[in-house]
């Protein structure tokens, strides 16, 4: 099992609460900005995941090394708060459907099942979508082939950042996850029943659900109490 332990970063909108694993090439800081947002430490690397104003004021958090945005919709994607946090050696990832909202801007543009590495971290993208729940027209509120999930690998400690998705078989299929960031929220993701059979079929050690809204982070606690291999954590992450 990871050592996991409990830290805090100070900034003038209050404070971020965290969690430290420790990984094969270092530490991994992760914070808990809100709701998809996420910022990770990595030895001397900052990681953004999709940095949003309505989370956190940026103009106070540390400028970025890498920024990841999974999907489009307005709370992953917020250029105010990534022109915030860029330098001029920042790499950006984000999909074709956020890059195509920026002029004169830089990024690696990934699909569904690309790979890279970016400053030593592997980043391979997967599909993120809604089988089940759709729009009144329907039209699904993620369709295939928009968003990314991620998964990212700090050494040989592997993170799965799950964007908004339901429980689609791409995700299943993955292995080798230690750590799984899952959304849980209606209509737009998953219930905690959807989240359960990714988290059964993924094993991770550590499950994180988020974006979860008003949904009851403790019936994911609930259906997930006799797998005692899987942590589930819950953090300030509506």
């Amino acid at each position: 099992m990871m050592a996991i332990s409990a830290a805090c970063l100070s900034q003038t909108h209050g404070q971020l609460s965290s969690d430290v694993v420790k990984t094969s090439k270092g530490d991994l800081e992760m914070f808990f900005v809100g709701h998809g947002t996420l910022m990770f430490k990595f030895n001397d690397l900052v990681i953004h995941i999709d940095p949003t104003m309505r989370e956190a004021d940026y103009a106070t958090l540390p400028d970025a090394d890498l920024i990841l945005v999974t999907h489009q919709h307005g709370d992953h994607l917020d250029p105010t708060a990534i022109n915030h946090i860029l330098k001029s050696d920042t790499r950006v990832v984000m999909t074709q459907s956020c890059f195509d909202q920026f002029e004169d801007f830089e990024a690696t543009v990934m699909s569904n099942n690309q790979m890279e590495t970016i400053l030593g971290v592997g980043i391979e993208a997967y599909p993120a979508y809604n089988i089940k729940h759709k729009r009144s027209n329907g039209e699904p509120y993620h369709p295939k082939g928009e968003g990314n999930a991620y998964l990212l690998s700090f050494g040989t400690t592997n993170v799965l950042i799950g964007g908004d998705t339901e429980n689609v078989p791409e995700l299943k299929a993955l292995t080798d996850v230690k750590i799984a960031f899952l959304p849980m929220n209606l209509p737009y993701t998953m219930t905690p029943e959807m989240v359960a059979d990714v988290a059964l079929a993924l094993r991770p050690a550590i499950l994180y659900p988020y974006h979860y809204g008003n949904t009851d982070p403790e019936k994911l606690v609930e259906l997930l109490k006799d797998e005692k291999d899987i942590e589930v954590r819950i953090r300030e992450l509506q």
